[in-house]
């Protein structure tokens, strides 16, 4: 077991009572679990929590105390502040039975050169060129920020990998945040959660529509817009719309195709 897996498992159990769904617990603590188990004090402490959130599962003696079809989350409670809490489902992916709509392809050729990959800069570099955040959601959008990293009240420190402000035929003004992941990741229901959080703060006034950006292959992109519901405690990520993008040449739209499409627009 690890470092980060038997502090984090202290700390759980420490705080842990039968049957909750909330389990509190500071930085404090994590710098005490570690003295306690003879551990030399880890120098970023916040590392711990953030380990868990975004990139490894906490240890199985965590995950045996979840009731079925759930799992634990840490979320962030303000600076030095943490809490498990429960989610149902935790984690999502796109679905696999979504017909691919033709886009085409408008990334320049120099940048298809020097950013030919998966990963999430050349996601979300397609994605801006293709305008495919517009034509997922219907609206005019502007992308303002990328690789946000800041901290917000009440939750800490959060990230963002972009974040697109738009507007409908009404005037009506959406905040967008983006995530994007690589091929057979996940989305994760805390990332979610801290982007509705950082767009009530600092755009409380403007509609937020999260949105998850995911390469299915080299030009194949999903794209979700997802929400979390609470409900006895419980937080539930869920999906409210979803649509899986081609980017092809022009000439691999046909007549017959830009025909059909017109009849079910009709």
């Amino acid at each position: 077991m690890s470092k980060y897996d038997r502090v984090i498992e202290k700390v759980f159990f420490e705080n842990y009572v039968a049957g909750a769904a909330k389990v509190c617990f500071s930085r404090e603590e994590l710098a005490q679990s570690c003295h306690d188990l003879g551990i030399s004090r880890i120098k970023n402490l916040g590392d711990i929590p953030y380990t868990y959130r975004f990139r490894k599962e906490l240890p199985q003696s965590i995950k045996e105390k979840c009731p079925s079809h759930s799992e634990w989350i840490i979320i962030g409670k303000g600076i030095g502040f943490y809490e498990f809490r429960l989610a149902s489902p935790g984690k999502i992916q796109p679905s696999t039975n979504r017909q691919r709509i033709k886009v085409p392809d408008a990334t320049p050729e120099i940048v298809k050169r020097y950013a030919p990959g998966t990963d999430e800069q050349a996601l979300l570099t397609k994605v801006r060129y293709n305008r495919l955040v517009d034509l997922f959601s219907g609206l005019t959008c502007y992308s303002v920020q990328n690789h946000l990293r800041t901290t917000i009240p009440n939750v800490g420190q959060i990230e963002i990998d972009e974040i697109y402000l738009g507007m409908n035929t009404r005037g009506t003004h959406f905040v967008i945040p983006c995530q994007a992941k690589s091929p057979g990741d996940q989305f994760g229901v805390v990332q979610i959660m801290q982007d509705m959080e950082f767009c009530k703060f600092k755009y409380p006034n403007a509609i937020c529509k999260p949105i998850a950006l995911q390469f299915l292959s080299k030009n194949d992109v999903a794209i979700l817009e997802l929400t979390v519901e609470e409900s006895n405690d419980i937080f539930h990520l869920l999906v409210v719309d979803e649509r899986h993008y081609r980017l092809v040449t022009k000439d691999e739209i046909t007549d017959d195709e830009i025909k059909l499409m017109s009849q079910l627009d009709a």
